[in-house]
């Protein structure tokens, strides 16, 4: 696994974070027939957070995203985005990781949703991530706060 840094989000990385999304998320978004060129990238910009994301480096360099976003029961996770040469490399399991012991500390329910047929779910549920719902777009899933994380 190559080593990788968190850091707060900026608004000036919306442009990079939009492009990131826009391209990681074609395959699955054609497949399903939803892809349009200016609205996957305008949906990021008008959820974009700052405050409630960080940028993924890789050697210092824009390697991908994600965001904690608090609700009133849960925190949910979004805009989980790697540059593709480096998915599978251990990188996203270790970010992972590294928010769910946050949230376990925190007794937190964290849920998302993820495309229909995306490999990325197979990640959410090695973490223990387990489908609440779906429709013939989205799987939404949860985790429950791992009460080991809680209780040292």
């Amino acid at each position: 696994m190559a080593d990788w840094e968190i850091r707060p989000a900026s608004a000036s990385d919306v442009e990079a974070v939009a492009e990131l999304r826009a391209v990681v998320l074609r395959a699955d978004l054609e497949r399903l027939g939803r892809y349009d060129e200016r609205r996957v990238r305008q949906r990021l910009r008008d959820g974009f957070e700052p405050a409630h994301t960080w940028v993924i480096e890789v050697g210092g360099v824009f390697a991908g995203c994600v965001a904690l976003r608090p609700a009133e029961d849960a925190h949910w996770l979004e805009h989980f985005y790697l540059a593709s040469h480096l998915q599978g490399s251990g990188i996203g399991s270790g970010v992972l990781r590294h928010l769910l012991e946050r949230c376990d500390r925190s007794g937190l329910l964290v849920r998302l949703n993820v495309l229909q047929g995306s490999p990325a779910r197979r990640l959410y549920e090695r973490h223990g991530f387990t489908v609440e719902t779906e429709d013939p777009v989205d799987v939404f899933m949860a985790r429950r706060p791992h009460t080991a994380a809680i209780n040292s």
